[in-house]
């Protein structure tokens, strides 16, 4: 089932399928190790829901919710 990674609840797994912005955007997120393929844990999101806190390959990372928005994952 493919959804956006800003769906995922806390503490759900999900491996990422594809980044759909392209150009700078992209680019930063993938140098930030959100590639396809890559296994996804939703650790926390904040009390108004805005940022949300990732851990990706091993480090915690926070998005923007525009940019989780963009990314589809594959529970």
């Amino acid at each position: 089932m493919d959804i956006s990674l800003k769906d995922l609840k806390p503490a759900e797994t999900a491996v990422i399928k594809s980044i759909g912005v392209s150009g700078p955007v992209k680019r930063r997120l993938m140098d930030m190790g959100i590639t396809p393929g890559a296994k996804i844990i939703m650790r926390k999101v904040a009390p108004l829901g805005d940022p949300i806190e990732i851990n990706v390959r091993g480090y915690e990372l926070t998005l923007r919710k525009s940019e989780a928005e963009q990314i589809t994952v594959e529970k």
